[in-house]
């Protein structure tokens, strides 16, 4: 998207964590019978489910007094420790110093397996919310507690309802000062295939609600928990929390311009080559329609 050369000086300027070298990821390991196999599907396995249902239940019945959210996210979190802590994954996380825990932002991270969720809310110390596909919140018990913890479902299939729900969620932001997590590349993505095109929807919401945008990236997630996979493996993975981008001042014609920056923001951060726009669709998950936001 071009730029006219008025609204050059109110972009974000490219001040960023040095840049790092990209490379491939190495191929997700696959499944075979072995000891650590059968522990995690004997062991692993069950106790996540236990802790899920143990933590949701009680998450649930928090929510019957706290409209706000605040106290199922602190539950989320002890939630999401109790996974890391059973899978025996080891987090190292990079530019805590990057962001003030009281203030509001939009993150946006890559996505490859489903122990993101974890890592991202075990060690990111401020209240956020997710943006999460509609269908989600259909679901009994789970889609209650999705609105009562106070995540934002969007429509993947109706595009004036996915606007609608994305000024919400901005207003939302403005009025609460709370922080969302997206991820942006539209599901998960297997990690050798290289991280996918960005929608739009981070940024437009960023950009309407006035709030600096936060790249992160996630690595060594396709070794611990790969897509397809129930195999839990131990191993350390690296969370990198970039420098914000602010968005005060920029018009909803910008925030194209700034997908595509963050795009490039979190390739740095993840290690991630960016994959080729003809790869975009068979690489990440199979959606209902096109969305500016994953779920």
């Amino acid at each position: 998207m071009g730029l006219h050369p008025s609204d050059k000086h109110r972009m974000p300027q490219a001040e960023t964590a040095p840049i790092l070298e990209t490379h491939a990821a190495p191929p997700p390991p696959k499944d075979h019978l072995s000891p650590a196999y059968l522990f995690a599907v004997a062991v692993k396995v069950p106790l996540i489910c236990l802790s899920t249902i143990v933590m949701g239940s009680i998450s649930f019945c928090c929510s019957l007094f706290d409209k706000s959210g605040n106290t199922q996210h602190r539950i989320a979190r002890a939630w999401a420790r109790q996974l890391l802590a059973i899978g025996g994954v080891r987090v190292r996380v990079e530019g805590l110093e990057n962001i003030d825990p009281a203030g509001s932002y939009v993150f946006v991270s890559n996505h490859v397996s489903f122990m993101d969720t974890p890592v991202l809310m075990a060690h990111i110390p401020v209240q956020f919310r997710f943006l999460a596909k509609q269908g989600l919140f259909q679901i009994p018990f789970l889609g209650n507690h999705l609105h009562r913890a106070g995540h934002i479902p969007i429509p993947r299939d109706d595009i004036r309802g996915m606007l609608k729900a994305l000024t919400g969620a901005a207003e939302i932001v403005q009025r609460r000062r709370i922080c969302l997590m997206i991820f942006p590349e539209g599901g998960r993505t297997h990690d050798a295939l290289g991280l996918q095109e960005f929608k739009d929807g981070a940024a437009y919401l960023a950009v309407k609600s006035g709030v600096p945008m936060v790249p992160v990236g996630l690595l060594g997630m396709g070794q611990i928990l790969p897509m397809g996979s129930v195999h839990v493996r131990s191993g350390r993975a690296t969370l990198r929390i970039g420098k914000p981008i602010p968005t005060t001042g920029l018009s909803l014609k910008e925030h194209k311009a700034l997908t595509d920056r963050l795009r490039l923001e979190v390739a740095t951060l993840s290690e991630q080559p960016l994959a080729e726009p003809h790869g975009a669709t068979p690489a990440a998950e199979p959606a209902s329609a096109p969305s500016p936001i994953e779920g």
